[in-house]
């Protein structure tokens, strides 16, 4: 792991590259393999596909370099999915008569995620992941999982304080980081035991694969979320990790450019009137601005914001020119739905989840702009 004190950007462009050979290409291409040849002895990194691949060990520098800058005890796991990747930390850690906390406003998926972990007998606590709610559900538990921000309501929790307080318990300490990505938060470096987030979204940005990883405090800990992988097969194809190196190159530039997007919007939309219960962490008025500040590096290039009515919201994402009506988040190319369509998050009918992407922020807003005065006339 390189600890040159460089910038993000300089770490994205160069995280994960091997040492340079001459007449070789700078980042080595996908590893297509299920079997190495392997006479004599079994030894050596590269034995069976389903164990390593040396395509994802450079992936998985690249990522622990950008999450973990300078600690040489994190290890990286990457797998096929993002949530691959959750259920390998909770099910690699939680046993039979251990206890779980969940944010109970998180992914949607996670109530699947809670249904499991109770039939094989392991006690699911949960609170909301505003005003550190957790605390209160912290006594006894083996695992304590944070979101923040949430997704897709954009609450924040204090990761340092949650930790400190579930460290002294002997609890271990789980960080969803998908929507602030590693250039925005470093939950390891605010005491979390492990970072874990969907690839798939804002790390690669292009909209076109699925991937997840696990960073883990201690080699230990890494371990057994490796076993886990193993075990169950969750790998990820070396071509997807492949492109997902390579994506890393532009991440500060795509990152800069959708977080500065998103708070612009915000921005645009607080002085809406048919606008209500809007959310980004970057804005001073947010609620949860001040944590936020604390802790992230950026605020993400998510808004959430809720239109009078379902038919209202329908009406307005209709009406957009630049935004895909599509659903998960952290694309080049802006994205909005009307959450309430899944019908797996407490929000309101009219609940937008909106991800910036990288247009030009002018263009962006005012295509939103244009959308919302569209459907206020009944267009």
């Amino acid at each position: 792991m390189n600890d040159q004190p460089w910038g993000d950007g300089t770490r994205a462009v160069r995280a994960g590259l091997p040492e340079p050979v001459k007449n070789e290409p700078t980042l080595p291409g996908p590893v297509f393999a299920a079997h190495f040849h392997l006479p004599g002895e079994v030894e050596g990194p590269y034995t069976y596909g389903r164990d390593t691949n040396p395509t994802w060990t450079l992936l998985e520098a690249a990522i622990g370099e950008l999450e973990a800058p300078g600690d040489e005890a994190a290890g990286t796991v990457v797998f096929a999915s993002g949530m691959a990747a959750v259920t390998a930390v909770l099910l690699s850690q939680a046993r039979a008569g251990d206890t779980v906390v969940l944010p109970d406003d998180g992914y949607q998926a996670l109530p699947l995620v809670r249904a499991q972990l109770e039939a094989y007998g392991v006690r699911v606590r949960t609170a909301p992941t505003g005003s550190d709610a957790q605390l209160a559900e912290l006594d006894g538990a083996r695992l304590l999982w944070l979101e923040t921000p949430s997704n897709p309501g954009l609450d924040v929790c204090d990761v340092r304080r949650l930790a400190e307080a579930a460290r002294a318990g002997g609890t271990l300490v789980a960080v969803d980081n998908t929507l602030a990505g590693p250039l925005g938060q470093r939950p390891l470096e605010l005491g979390a035991d492990f970072s874990v987030a969907s690839g798939t979204k804002g790390l690669t940005g292009h909209g076109d694969l699925l991937l997840g990883y696990v960073v883990c405090r201690t080699p230990e800990l890494t371990e057994r979320v490796r076993l886990w992988r193993k075990v169950v097969g969750a790998v990820p194809g070396p071509m997807e990790a492949w492109l997902a190196h390579r994506s890393l190159a532009t991440l500060q530039l795509r990152s800069q450019r959708q977080c500065a997007n998103a708070l612009a919007l915000a921005e645009a939309l607080s002085a809406r009137p048919e606008v209500t219960g809007l959310r980004h962490p970057g804005l001073p008025s947010d609620p949860s601005h001040a944590t936020a500040a604390r802790q992230m590096r950026s605020f993400g290039q998510v808004v959430s914001f809720t239109l009078p009515d379902r038919a209202y919201a329908e009406r307005f994402l209709e009406a957009l020119r630049l935004v895909e009506d599509a659903t998960s988040f952290g694309g080049v190319r802006s994205t909005a739905e009307r959450r309430g369509r899944w019908g797996g998050d407490a929000v309101p009918e009219g609940f937008i989840r909106f991800s910036a992407g990288a247009e030009d922020t002018e263009d962006l807003v005012a295509d939103v702009l244009r959308a919302l005065d569209l459907v206020a006339v009944g267009r």
